[in-house]
């Protein structure tokens, strides 16, 4: 696709006749300008300098160093191209100022293939110099070391042929096939259920006989201290990841191993303050995970197609650095993982207590009665919930509901949408022309997301689930008798609520913030237990504990290596979530109180109380 000439300086435009086909590009070059300046403070200027930004031609577009760069280069010597990760603009330096005025009137417009082999194209814009602030150098998590080509390429064919997954579906080391993978266990199963193992019934045959002589060639380099007992094996398709977790304490001894076979992957690891790294793992390279790393830090994959790596040959394994003028994208490769353990047949006695299975004891829930405590019920019983069940949520939120969906079809073409709360995108794809993103925040903060103009549409549980004398679909769906208290009769639930503090015992009525999404509204109530509601069952109080059932077959999917998650849990687990469902008017008069808002529609969906505002 040819450039159109009105790529030039902003000064000499209004001087030229533009066609109708020039002025659209000069609309969405103008587009990207703004967007750039908006979302990332990055500014264009209307004189040439040496400096361009190429919006639509970076990592987050999937369009690779490899790829731009001899496009860039048609036009001049580069002296950098620097692509930040997860962005879709890079910034070009080129050597003189002509150069770089030829790449803006040669390439505004032009068309190019990305990775993924859609169609993109790209906008330029003159800048000053790149405004990119890099991440300082972040060292490995104590206790991880990955180790390079630690088995030779002989080696790597030898052991993914020794796995055979046609075999009889009736042998004990077979697992059929999860969502997005194929996984086989020796020596232990583990139980994706419930994020363990039977220590009382080991797995015929012990180990592949193959593995044997590797782990004692690497027990004799030092690389291990103890001969694992259990392997799990599993095949993951490229664009799959696993969600970030902390292998169960109680499960296994203090050192976990994975070997990376077929592809290399970049892993995320984040420590509970925030600092999060990106580990590369190479082809036939080995992770240790130790200590710290093991106990404390999170680890998982992103799921996506391409990895953001060093473009530098040299290098190979390590942390994935900020330097923006040395990075690229990866294709991922259909990968294998040999992930070795040694089953613990003691409690854990490690030094990371809050996050140790063995060592912390549930504590039952109560109404808050403090900003901190407020803040805690929050983390526990909605932020750490979700990260557990999300695999299985996500996966019964599919179908989009009409008047959302009317609602997304009305807004005009460009607009940002978010998705905030607990959703799994499921209405990002109604309108192809809407710009989307997500976010989890406060209610207050959906006010200071939107412009002057813009309209939010929320959505929350109501209190009423039977409205001008229909019953919600959520009631609809029951399955068992209507009528009951809020505590659920199974065991699980009746044993949560006897250990919890005798309500006759408090002295005075706690003042409890009511959380919805992140806020908090002080109100008073006389009984400090959260009860525990009865699933399909009509609601009896505001705040509540909704149960949720983690079903085998999908809950066994959500961690995958399987590197269990923070804590470990019974089979057929359930999940407490806390949720405060609003009464009639609730919610209209909680939108009241922000400020600059005017409430244009409210109604009632579906067991829902809805609102519609826009920013004034």
């Amino acid at each position: 696709m040819a450039a159109p000439s009105v790529a030039m300086d902003t000064n000499h435009q209004s001087n030229i006749k533009l066609s109708k086909t020039e002025k659209k590009f000069l609309r969405k070059q103008i587009k990207a300008r703004n967007t750039l300046l908006r979302h990332e403070g990055i500014e264009a200027v209307s004189y040439a300098t040496q400096s361009l930004v190429v919006a639509n031609g970076g990592l987050g577009n999937s369009v690779s160093r490899k790829q731009l760069l001899p496009v860039l280069e048609k036009c001049g010597l580069v002296e950098a191209l620097l692509m930040p990760p997860n962005k879709p603009y890079s910034f070009v330096r080129y050597t003189t100022t002509e150069e770089s005025r030829k790449a803006y009137v040669t390439l505004n417009g032009k068309e190019i293939v990305d990775d993924l082999g859609q169609k993109i194209i790209l906008y330029l814009n003159f800048v000053e110099k790149a405004q990119w602030k890099e991440m300082g150098l972040q060292p490995l998590p104590p206790g991880l070391m990955v180790v390079e080509e630690i088995i030779s390429s002989e080696d790597e064919k030898m052991l993914l042929e020794s796995i055979i997954w046609t075999e009889d579906t009736d042998n004990q080391n077979f697992q059929k096939s999860l969502k997005h993978r194929r996984v086989k266990h020796f020596g232990y199963e583990f139980h994706y259920e419930n994020n363990n193992v039977d220590k009382d019934k080991p797995l015929p045959g012990g180990l592949p006989d193959i593995c044997d002589s590797i782990l004692e060639k690497w027990l004799k380099k030092g690389y291990i201290k103890h001969k694992p007992d259990q392997l799990t094996v599993n095949q993951y398709e490229p664009g799959h990841g696993i969600p970030p977790h902390i292998d169960t304490h109680s499960a296994f001894e203090d050192e976990i191993i994975s070997l990376s076979l077929g592809s290399e992957i970049v892993m995320d690891f984040k420590h509970p303050d925030g600092v999060t790294v990106q580990v590369m793992l190479p082809r036939r390279s080995l992770l240790v995970m130790t200590g710290e790393s093991r106990y404390l830090w999170t680890h998982g994959i992103t799921p996506r197609k391409f990895d953001t790596v060093q473009a530098s040959e040299h290098y190979k394994s390590g942390i994935i650095t900020s330097d923006i003028g040395d990075l690229t994208l990866s294709k991922r490769g259909i990968r294998t993982s040999f992930t070795f353990r040694k089953v613990r047949h003691t409690p854990c006695n490690c030094s990371y207590s809050s996050v140790c299975d063995s060592q912390r004891k549930e504590v039952p829930p109560s109404f808050p009665e403090s900003d901190k405590e407020a803040s805690q019920l929050e983390q526990e019983y909605v932020h750490r919930v979700y990260e557990e069940i999300a695999g299985h949520f996500s996966s019964t939120r599919h179908t989009p509901w009409p008047r959302i969906v009317e609602f997304l079809k009305a807004l005009p073409s460009g607009s940002i949408v978010a998705d905030i709360g607990c959703g799994n995108g499921k209405y990002l794809g109604i309108n192809k022309e809407l710009y989307m993103e997500r976010r989890v925040a406060a209610l207050q903060e959906l006010v200071r997301l939107l412009r002057p103009g813009g309209k939010a549409l929320i959505y929350v549980w109501a209190m009423e689930q039977e409205y001008n004398n229909q019953k919600s679909k959520y009631l609809k769906e029951n399955r068992i008798s209507q009528g009951k208290k809020e505590i659920s009769d199974t065991s699980a639930q009746r044993q949560l609520v006897e250990q919890m503090p005798d309500a006759n015992s408090q002295d005075s009525a706690a003042s409890v913030p009511s959380i919805q999404k992140g806020g908090c509204n002080s109100r008073k109530v006389t009984n400090s237990e959260l009860p525990i509601h009865t699933n399909r069952t009509t609601f009896h109080s505001q705040d509540v504990l909704v149960p949720w059932h983690l079903k085998g077959n999908l809950g066994k999917d959500k961690t995958v290596e399987p590197f269990g998650p923070i804590r470990s849990h019974d089979p057929g687990s359930v999940f407490h979530r806390y949720y405060h469902v609003f009464s009639d008017g609730e919610l209209e008069a909680a939108c009241q109180t922000l400020s600059n808002v005017s409430i244009l529609q409210s109604y009632y969906d579906q067991g829902n109380w809805c609102v519609i505002l826009q920013k004034i």
